[in-house]
């Protein structure tokens, strides 16, 4: 059982930057890949980036490659995104999530535990 608590979000202008951090309970973190998605008012939860569990391989959707960075400490049970250059359409509830072994790391499907969301709101 793994249970995820995210913060860091918040309002900031276009072109700002914010750092979300996703906390995690339960020894076996550090044996799950994990992922933020995002879903905006009206949409579908999207992908947005996911980490393996010992960091050595990252993935992220394109409408945020280049931008925003995903990285974890699991001596700290946390994962973190590094979001820069933030634009309106960015605007979302940003979820962290783990996902299952073996999953497909762009499906929402494939994540087994949740947590409740952080709001980022991107002004222009």
């Amino acid at each position: 059982q793994v249970q995820l608590v995210e913060s860091g979000g918040g309002v900031v202008q276009a072109g700002g930057s914010l750092r979300l951090s996703c906390a995690a309970s339960g020894r076996t973190f550090r044996t799950y890949a994990m992922g933020w998605f995002r879903q905006a008012p009206g949409k579908e939860r999207e992908f947005v980036a996911t980490i393996r569990w010992r960091g050595d391989s990252t993935y992220y959707a394109d409408s945020v490659k280049g931008r925003f960075t995903i990285s974890r400490d699991n001596a700290k049970n946390t994962v973190y995104l590094q979001m820069n250059s933030l634009k309106p359409e960015d605007t979302a509830v940003y979820y962290c999530a783990a996902m299952d072994p073996n999953g497909s790391y762009r499906s929402s499907s494939s994540y087994r535990y949740w947590g409740q969301g952080t709001q980022v709101t991107v002004s222009s």
